[in-house]
């Protein structure tokens, strides 16, 4: 299921305070048709994405059979509801959809929804009965397979009925092997199901018309999508509001809702204990309050759980990326906050290294303008480049010997501050190309021909390195103006921007927006940000799995490509071979590195992993050795830290997250860092001249 784009996502959202919206009712099944509205924004869409998308799509019978599957997918994601005998019913509208969105008549879409919501009905009545007679056999050899987005349609209602008896019984096992007692297990399952049911039956004729359009906008590319008028409110609303709540970008991943990023700064991030691919399975509000159950919920419905003011407590259940299903979850306390622009501000430190070279780091975490600030004509409003530069002055005041930019888990921001901030290492030259629907190349320039910093410079990536991070990254790395060190980045290299639907109507009427990608980056070398992003010059091996994230791992995302390169001079060229050489030494003998590339083998497996044990015993044996490999991981770093060895993995989880900082005591962030320093102190001292390294 990983990396699906389940339903209604694109529309994920970021974690405000104040609750939007009216309370879902029942709609009847009846209600479930198109209207004249939404007849006619499907043609507005059409007209749009074929005259301004970056693509220009054109609407055919290939992409209707596209559309097809990717509704069928957005709907049943794990083929649990449908039959194979269900899709062959549906499959008259396989070369009808793209007629159907260019002529506004939805009937097809709708026609399936309708059939679909009977069969979820249907589904969670058989599912609560088998689960109240509980007639399981824990001790019964017989597999699962949980992730089922790749399999074939099952043929008929009895392949479904032994499907939903295994899924059952792992989600009685896993909230067993979790320690619940029985009677509790059943009351949560059964609360679950039932709560499918219903939110399936408070969708109506706008969640399906949004839920079909966004089939055919991520057929296109996976950064497209519709935001229903509803949707369009709530959207604005969150924009209007200072940053409260937890700090978290969140999306639906088939049943569970899944943690995208977090937001500088946040609560979530400041915890240290939330990371990208994390689940949330439960929400309780304060110290006591009881924890609610969220897989299958809707994902603005746990949104509006999450959300609360200032200073209130909300508890999560989180099952972290690296356990899965049927895995250990863990509970962590947060305090909602407001997220100002100075929690996410570019920050710095001096590392000594041990062969005596003084670095200075600067962190980060995005690509920040206060735009408010600059509009009102305030002339010392915060960015990204000036506080860069104020950190510059002041490593260079103390003397450092080289300049670490620490771009980790930056997703991007501001283009002008990519732009702006390149331009403080560099004299003057282009820095980025922006090529729009037409064909037109636009060269972004530093407008500054000051180079405020001109010492040795390396910048550290990871795969959550995103958009503006690839233009200033990509941009030192074709100036040869210094070191790229890490991980392969993202791969975010498109545009985006809000079309406002009612425009292309007589009268102003608010119809929705369509999030739509029309242009794309290309690096000063001529080549793209997108698909591949920017591959560091000493490649670290923490990168396995960066293969298998970001914009490689999207359906339908654009893919690399290539413009003429931008005039610019190099600024000099340094060979990173004899520095990748020295940093894999030392890399083999590090136990820091040893301890990311054991937690990665073992999340790549995990996330490969299809099928599950259904026998108790054979869990419960899992489980521990699970459990024990990462315990006997975490404690041969501590001991590498100089730390005393944990028990268990429950004595860190016992200590309550105070949510004042972020923690990492084992420095399990400083790991790729401190090489880097290696790296860079390496190439340092590679250029002095040997008197100076005698003296």
């Amino acid at each position: 299921m990983k990396h699906h784009l389940r339903f209604l996502i694109g529309l994920f959202a970021v974690l405000l305070a104040a609750g939007v919206g009216a309370k879902p009712t029942i709609v009847e099944i009846g209600e479930l048709y198109a209207n004249e509205q939404q007849r006619q924004v499907a043609l507005i869409i059409t007209q749009v994405m074929e005259k301004f998308h970056y693509r220009k799509p054109q609407l055919n019978d290939r992409m209707s059979a596209e559309i097809f599957d990717r509704y069928l997918e957005s709907l049943d994601a794990n083929r649990s509801f449908f039959t194979a005998t269900d899709i062959a019913r549906f499959e008259e509208y396989r070369d009808e959809l793209d007629d159907s969105l260019r002529t506004g008549k939805l009937e097809p879409a709708f026609s399936i929804f309708r059939q679909f919501r009977e069969l979820v009905e249907q589904r969670i009545t058989y599912a609560v009965a088998l689960l109240e007679a509980n007639e399981f056999d824990f001790e019964r050899e017989e597999v699962y397979q949980f992730d089922r987005s790749d399999a074939d349609w099952l043929p008929d209602m009895a392949a479904l009925d032994d499907l939903w008896r295994q899924r059952i019984k792992n989600d009685m096992l896993s909230l067993r092997l979790s320690g619940k007692p029985e009677d509790e297990i059943i009351e949560t399952l059964s609360k679950r199901y039932r709560g499918i049911a219903r939110r399936i039956s408070q969708m109506g004729p706008e969640d399906v018309f949004q839920a079909f359009v966004n089939a055919y906008t991520l057929t296109v590319e996976p950064h497209t999508s519709y935001m229903s008028p509803r949707l369009s409110e709530n959207f604005d609303i969150g924009m209007r509001l200072s940053l409260q709540g937890i700090g978290a970008v969140l999306r639906n991943d088939s049943e569970y809702t899944e943690v995208q990023s977090t937001v500088p700064g946040g609560p979530a991030a400041r915890s240290g204990e939330i990371k990208g691919g994390d689940r949330i399975v439960g929400v309780a509000q304060g110290r006591d309050g009881e924890m609610e159950d969220v897989v299958g919920w809707r994902l603005q419905d746990v949104v509006e759980l999450i959300r609360g003011p200032k200073d209130s407590i909300v508890r999560l259940n989180i099952l972290p990326k690296n356990q899965r299903v049927g895995g250990r979850t863990r509970e962590l306390l947060l305090v909602r906050d407001e997220i100002k622009l100075e929690d996410k501000a570019a920050k710095s430190e001096i590392i000594e290294t041990d062969n005596g070279v003084s670095l200075g780091v600067i962190e980060i975490p995005a690509f920040y303008r206060d735009f408010a600030a600059q509009a009102a004509g305030e002339k010392d409003f915060r960015s990204t480049t000036r506080d860069v530069r104020l950190l510059i002055d002041d490593l260079q005041a103390k003397h450092v010997d080289g300049i670490i930019i620490d771009l980790r888990r930056n997703g991007g921001g501001s283009l002008s501050e990519a732009t702006e901030l390149t331009g403080l290492f560099i004299e003057k030259g282009p820095v980025v190309q922006v090529r729009d629907s037409s064909g037109k190349v636009e060269v972004e320039r530093d407008p500054d021909p000051e180079q405020v910093y001109a010492g040795p410079l390396a910048v550290l990536v990871d795969r959550n390195s995103a958009s503006a991070s690839e233009i200033f990254a990509g941009a030192i790395q074709d100036y040869n103006r210094g070191l790229i060190l890490g991980e392969p980045t993202f791969g975010k290299g498109t545009v985006q921007t809000l079309v406002d639907l009612g425009r292309f109507l007589r009268g102003k009427k608010d119809i929705g927006r369509l999030r739509l990608t029309m242009a794309q980056f290309f690096r000063v070398q001529g080549g793209s940000t997108q698909h591949r992003g920017v591959r560091p010059d000493i490649v670290f091996p923490t990168a396995k799995g960066a293969a298998e994230h970001g914009e490689r791992a999207l359906k339908n995302a654009l893919p690399w490509a290539s413009i003429q390169p931008a005039d610019h001079s190099l600024m000099g060229v340094t060979s990173v071979n004899t520095l990748r050489d020295a940093s894999q030494r030392r890399i083999a003998k590090n136990p820091g590195f040893q301890f990311l590339v054991a937690e990665e083998e073992e999340l790549l497996a995990l996330e490969r992993r299809k099928m599950i044990s259904l026998r108790e015993s054979v869990r419960r044996a899992e489980w521990d050795e699970r459990e024990q490999a990462r315990l006997d991981r975490r404690n041969r770093l501590r001991a590498f830290r100089g730390l005393p060895p944990l028990a268990s993995l429950d004595q860190e989880d016992d200590e309550e997250v105070a949510d004042n900082a972020e923690r990492d005591e084992e420095g399990i962030k400083r790991i790729m860092l401190e090489e880097s320093a290696n790296v860079l102190a390496d190439h340092i001292l590679s250029e002095r001249p040997r008197t100076a390294l005698i003296n």
